[in-house]
């Protein structure tokens, strides 16, 4: 029987949940607080709405799509999960680490998937990037970054790394495979005061694996580079540029006598399939409604909820 799941916010992002769940054949539901909106949208998609997260609940879905404001995530996430139902959070997953540590408790309790929509988990690229790095192809990992710059998108009751970095840092530990086990930070305050514009947090891996996530919304250009160093090679992946290449450097050193000597050859550039990171990420739920969540499941999910407070405390 195929899957059916209900959408929860028809805003933008959750729109965007909406259709493309309807090209899969999956949609079953939507839960929209706007009426003329519900409607337009139930119409429009030939699925019933809903007023209440209540509602949808009783109405036996397969699972469910969370894609409303932030600060909604942990009571509607807990509506779900104690209800017994299987659910996919937008990032991020809660506010605070205390509400996600709940949220990972109850899904463990009810014996239902929690997941939280870290998208670039699902980018074929960082897909790509993943098995390059555990088939060794670069070596022995050593250092990693992620900027993420932009001119504008400016918010005004969240800072920017809150804003931009719980994608880096989700795709950081992904590539590494472990969370982060401490973290540096500092920012600048230019716009507004107490929100920072710009910040540099560096994270700290085991087996001495370093990286560093720069994130600006007050930048010339825009620029959303990852960068991954090994002890036989380095890629680097420009998601902002138009061919979305992910390039492989041969290049090294190594020492002889004391002395570092330089080691390259051609750069290649690595083979993708560039299918949508969002379509990607609803089949990954879909498939896995009654398997182990393995990729964006809650507990990581937290770690990224815990880097964000530990760097909100280091800038104040």
């Amino acid at each position: 029987m195929d899957k059916k799941l209900c959408v929860i916010g028809g805003g933008r992002w959750g729109q965007n949940h909406i259709r493309t769940l309807h090209d899969m054949g999956s949609l079953g539901g939507i839960v929209e607080t706007v009426e003329q909106r519900r409607n337009e949208l139930a119409q429009t998609y030939g699925v019933e709405g809903f007023s209440t997260v209540d509602d949808a609940v009783s109405h036996g879905f397969d699972g469910f799509i969370v894609a409303t404001p932030a600060e909604t995530h942990y009571p509607i996430g807990k509506t779900i999960l104690e209800s017994g139902n299987h659910v996919l959070i937008e990032k991020p997953m809660t506010l605070s680490s205390k509400d996600g540590e709940e949220l990972v408790a109850i899904a463990a309790e009810k014996s239902v998937n929690l997941m939280v929509g870290h998208i670039l988990l699902f980018h074929p690229a960082i897909t790509k990037i993943k098995e390059l790095i555990s088939s060794g192809r670069i070596g022995k990992l050593a250092y990693l970054y992620s900027n993420r710059l932009n001119f504008g998108t400016v918010r005004t009751k969240e800072n920017v790394f809150w804003s931009f970095a719980p994608h880096d840092i989700s795709v950081l530990d992904y590539l590494v495979g472990n969370p982060s086990m401490g973290v540096r930070a500092s920012g600048g305050k230019y716009l507004q005061n107490g929100i920072d514009d710009i910040t540099m947090a560096n994270l700290i891996y085991p087996e001495n694996i370093k990286s560093h996530i720069f994130v600006s919304w007050l930048h010339p250009f825009k620029e959303q580079r990852l960068v991954v160093i090994g002890s036989e090679g380095m890629i680097s992946f420009e998601d902002s540029s138009d061919e979305k290449d992910i390039h492989l450097y041969n290049k090294k050193f190594e020492i002889e006598n004391g002395v570092p000597r330089k080691i390259e050859s051609s750069s290649e550039i690595i083979p993708y399939n560039k299918s949508s990171p969002l379509q990607n990420e609803l089949q990954y739920f879909i498939d896995n409604l009654d398997e182990k969540i393995e990729i964006a499941d809650g507990q990581s999910a937290l770690e990224v909820v815990r880097v964000l407070e530990k760097v909100q405390e280091l800038l104040y």
